[in-house]
This record gives structure tokens, C-alpha cells and sequence, in this order.
């Protein structure tokens, strides 16, 4: 893991969650040349949002929560800046996720993975659940795991 690093639950509005946004924008939409904004979710204000920051304070990793209030929640929104994959930032993310689910009484996370993800939340132990498809543009997979 990156030395340094710090895993912190982000409020709206604020310079973390700004940060977290840009990331995702970057990460998660530009790459497929979609505009910036788009990376906004309709249940963003809902959701608890957290940031994997590093030494200098900058956002290098995010991840959200939505809790389905049905003993179920998903994760959204997962972004780690390219030069930093693979370093277990995410894995990180997902664990303080996971925690925050546990205590709220959540038994299951659901997520729609990306198909180049799949291996990365197979590790975490996460299951694919249904068929293939297509969401913004990528293959995709539903993917969860029960706590």
C-alpha cells in the first residue's frame, strides 16, 4: 500500500468529496469520452462517501456507499488515479465500506463492475450474480457479497 495513506469518510461539498469527484471524472468517465458532470449519481446526496488521500492531502482513491435500507447497500462509484492501481488502495476503500455496512446493519453489497474489475472484487470476494451487460457504454457484471 501507497505509505502515508489515509482513509477518511468525505461530507458533500467538501474539499475531499470535490476531490473524489474530479477522480471519478477522470478515472471513470473521461476515459470513455463522456462529459464532465456526468459523473454525478442521482443518489450521491444519499450516499456515504469515503477517500483514500495521501501524504500531500490529495484524493487518490473513492468509493461510495448507497444503503438500500433492506439490509442491502451499494457500492458506486470505485476509483483509484491510474498510476496508483494495483497498490491495494481499493481494497482498502472496500474494507472501511464494508465496516461502515456492518455497523448500520447491512448483510449484503451489490455493485455493478466494470468487466476489467471483475478480477479486482473476485479478490474481495465478491460473486457475479446474473448475466453480462452493458452500462455507460463497458460491459459490465452485477457482482455481491454478504458480510
Amino acid at each position: 500500500m501507497t505509505t502515508g495513506l489515509l482513509i477518511r469518510e468525505a461530507a458533500i461539498g467538501s474539499t475531499d468529496y470535490l476531490g473524489a469527484r474530479r477522480l471519478r471524472y477522470e478515472v471513470l468517465r473521461r476515459p470513455i469520452g463522456w462529459a464532465e458532470g456526468t459523473e454525478r449519481q442521482a443518489v450521491e446526496d444519499d450516499a456515504t462517501h469515503w477517500v483514500a488521500v495521501d501524504a500531500g492531502g490529495q484524493v487518490i482513491g473513492c468509493v461510495m456507499m448507497h444503503d438500500q435500507g433492506d439490509g442491502t447497500a451499494r457500492l458506486l462509484q470505485m476509483a483509484v488515479a491510474e498510476p496508483l492501481q494495483r497498490r491495494d488502495i481499493g481494497r482498502a476503500l472496500v474494507e472501511a465500506l464494508e465496516a461502515r455496512a456492518r455497523e448500520r446493519g447491512v448483510h449484503t453489497i451489490t455493485l455493478h463492475a466494470r468487466e476489467t474489475a471483475i478480477p479486482f472484487y473476485q479478490r474481495l470476494g465478491y460473486a457475479t450474480v446474473g448475466e453480462p451487460y452493458v452500462e455507460v457504454t463497458l460491459p459490465h457484471q452485477t457482482m455481491q457479497r454478504r458480510l
